[in-house]
């Protein structure tokens, strides 16, 4: 392995802390060398020989800083992104990637004038569910797909304290641009670019300024349906991820543990890291030749969120395709800013 990549994150918060921090202090192509921490200094309580930094600027002027991870505000995702990119930096960016397509344009268009990579975060292709799921479709063993669901819901009454998500004057806002990016996504990652789809959104909790529902009907080829939906106030989850197709079914919940263990203190180098629960398994239901049911419990794979970091890692050092591409998120970004 070449020199590893040093690496400074924009933002030691929840996402910081959970879902960047510990893959760059773990996989050994990286070095973890700075953070920007404008208020509280929390970083170093684990990382103390990470540099905490006052600003952004700070940071961007870190000559030896050669990839920015940017995890911060929605609404600040351009400007930083830009920045970034203009003082010399390869760039993970958190999703959403911008609020328009005009804007993704413009920062892959300046990556690419700069010779620089720019990466969109999207971990949940790295979810254990998805994997599974993403296996049972390309096994064929359901024939021909009629219908496909995947659902991300949760509940929560409260309105949220980022005001960055709650305030409609804010761009990127809402539960479209916060979980949307994940489902359309996973989505894209298994079908391409829809044909059509119908987009439907509404505000459910009180005092709200932003959606809290949305579900999107998309149409593929060879009249394959697709429909993702999410909602802040499910209070009995359904499966987030059901498939039917010619010669069968398959339904799973959502069950990775990547966040929560992160969150609980486990590192991805650790022996449980990313494993399912027993009982997680998904149901795969076929019909034999006298069109009696078999059924079958499928243990997803371990969740690999870092695999996404060697993904950034070979697409930095060895120029390799990185697997969220800018089709893929000028595609998404049609989508929800529809």
């Amino acid at each position: 392995m070449s020199k590893p990549i040093v690496t400074g994150l924009m933002a030691y918060g929840m996402s910081g802390r959970i879902f960047h921090a510990p893959f760059i202090t773990t996989n050994p192509g990286f070095k973890f060398k700075a953070v920007v921490e404008r208020h509280e200094k929390k970083a170093a309580a684990r990382y103390p020989d990470v540099l905490s930094y006052g600003s952004i600027d700070e940071l961007l002027a870190d000559d030896e800083i050669e990839l920015v991870i940017v995890n911060t505000p929605n609404n600040t995702h351009f400007d930083f992104t830009m920045r970034a990119l203009n003082a010399g930096k390869h760039v993970l960016l958190e999703k959403p990637a911008a609020a328009t397509s005009a804007e993704v344009k413009q920062m892959f268009d300046l990556a690419r004038s700069k010779n620089l990579h720019l990466m969109l975060y999207q971990n949940r292709r790295y979810d254990s569910g998805f994997m599974l799921t993403r296996d049972v479709i390309e096994s064929g063993r359901l024939g021909q797909l009629i219908e496909v669901h995947m659902r991300f819901d949760r509940y929560k009454a409260a309105l949220g304290v980022k005001a960055f998500k709650e305030k409609k004057e804010n761009p990127a806002n809402g539960l479209v641009y916060d979980l949307g990016p994940h489902l359309i996504d996973n989505i894209i990652a298994l079908f391409g670019r829809p044909l059509n789809f119908h987009k439907t959104t509404g505000i459910y909790r009180e005092g709200s300024e932003v959606n809290d529902y949305f579900n999107y009907h998309l149409i593929y080829p060879n009249q394959l349906n697709v429909y993702l939906t999410s909602c802040l106030l499910i209070a009995e989850h359904l499966p987030g991820f059901v498939v039917h197709g010619t010669l069968g079914s398959f339904v799973k919940d959502r069950n990775d543990v990547q966040e929560a263990q992160l969150d609980g203190g486990m590192l991805p180098t650790d022996a449980g890291y990313g494993i399912e629960p027993e009982g997680c398994d998904g149901k795969l239901v076929t019909m034999d030749i006298d069109n009696k049911k078999i059924t079958e419990w499928l243990t997803a794979p371990k969740g690999d969120y870092p695999g996404l970091f060697e993904a950034v890692y070979h697409t930095i050092r060895n120029n390799a395709l990185f697997p969220v591409t800018e089709e893929h998120v000028a595609w998404q970004l049609e989508l929800l800013e529809a």
